[in-house]
């Protein structure tokens, strides 16, 4: 009888994928109402951050059909796998579900695929563990509360880190070094119960995956911690014993943030004045140099004014009385001709005020009358 029973066991063993030494981990049993969705967290060994991981249905390793895989179009249907090699998980998320066995497979080089199964059972009313959110956020030195809602008191709850240690009701500790309380309690609005792990103190390392446990059923939850913003870290620094110091501490930073903004703004308009000033001065320097640079080129004005060809002349009008004495001058009696001698200095002058031509003089001739033809 002996022989048969480990017979049948080695069956099992090998049906079920089972191996000496697990190298992937995730939840057992979850519960899901229909219609929803859910990511399963499935963990593996460092060493095989490069290999191929795929996920599984059905009730035994050798009978399960591959969903999904890393290595393919990584979403088939409603379900979608994604590997994070510096967490060292790959997680499958599934829209479509249906009450069934499934299984976190990674391949080997040269040696058996090794994988762990997990159950889904899918309900239309309640969930008997479920969660508001399976996604929180937190900050570094802050805090963060999840509400798992359960429908039946038994077992106490307990909240683990995924791969790791766990804390229970009524036993407060510390998760990587961030202290973790649970509080059970009734809710009448739900008729059922909740479990409110509170978080505090939180750290970077403290991001990744978690999940709440109830009896058989884990529910699968990753909080994600983030530096605080400025804002926060400057509160964080300027908190003193006294309120109103408080106050007038953020009063004068935001005085000072206006006073800077103020001084920037101002900054951009002068420095554009001073710039086109600059330019400016600079553009006239240059035209003024230009000129006198041409006006030092030109070659000295040496063309020499002609000459006036009457500068030394001296013009006269010559009257020639022929057969004429002293007495025969007598202007009544003789036509005589008259000449009229104007120096050249006087000339000069005299046609600065005239227009610019030559005026000659007039000879006129009278008419000789003897004494017989007087009488």
């Amino acid at each position: 009888m002996a022989p048969h029973l480990l017979l049948v066991l080695c069956i099992l063993f090998v049906l079920t994928g089972l191996s000496d030494t697990q190298l992937v981990s995730t939840v057992r049993h979850v519960s899901v109402k229909q219609g929803s969705s859910i990511t399963i967290p499935c963990l593996y060994d460092q060493r095989y951050s490069n290999n191929v991981k795929y996920w599984c249905r059905g009730s035994f390793w050798l009978g399960c059909s591959t969903v999904v895989r890393t290595d393919h179009p990584k979403t088939s249907g409603k379900t979608s796998i994604s590997d994070d090699i510096n967490q060292r998980v790959f997680t499958v998320t599934m829209t479509s579900l249906s009450s069934d066995y499934y299984w976190c497979i990674m391949e080997r080089k040269n040696e058996a695929d090794d994988g762990v199964r997990l159950q889904i059972s899918v309900s239309p009313g309640t969930p008997e563990l479920y969660v508001d959110q399976q996604e929180l956020t937190g900050v570094v030195g802050g805090s963060v509360t999840v509400l798992c809602y359960y429908s039946k008191l038994g077992d106490s709850g307990r909240w683990c880190r995924m791969g790791g240690s766990c804390v229970a009701v009524g036993h407060p500790g510390a998760l990587d070094g961030t202290f973790v309380k649970l509080v059970q309690e009734q809710r009448e609005t739900t008729n059922g119960y909740v479990l409110m792990v509170t978080m505090s103190g939180l750290m970077m390392e403290n991001t990744g995956w978690y999940r709440c446990e109830k009896g058989d059923l884990q529910l699968p939850v990753y909080v994600t911690v983030n530096q605080p913003t400025t804002i926060q870290s400057t509160t964080t620094i300027t908190i003193t014993p006294s309120v109103t110091n408080r106050d007038n501490v953020v009063t004068n930073e935001n005085t000072d943030e206006k006073h800077q903004s103020l001084l920037e703004v101002l900054f951009i308009p002068l420095s554009l004045l001073v710039v086109l000033i600059a330019v400016t001065l600079i553009t006239w320097k240059m035209l003024r140099k230009h000129k006198d640079k041409k006006a030092k080129d030109q070659p000295p004005n040496t063309s020499v004014q002609p000459a006036d060809p009457e500068q030394n002349i001296t013009y006269s009008t010559v009257s020639h009385i022929s057969g004429t004495t002293q007495q025969d001058l007598n202007p009544e009696r003789h036509g005589d001709l008259y000449s009229t001698v104007i120096p050249m200095q006087h000339r000069t002058a005299q046609r600065a005020a005239e227009p610019d031509y030559v005026v000659y003089s007039t000879v006129t001739q009278h008419q000789r009358y003897s004494r017989s033809q007087k009488t």
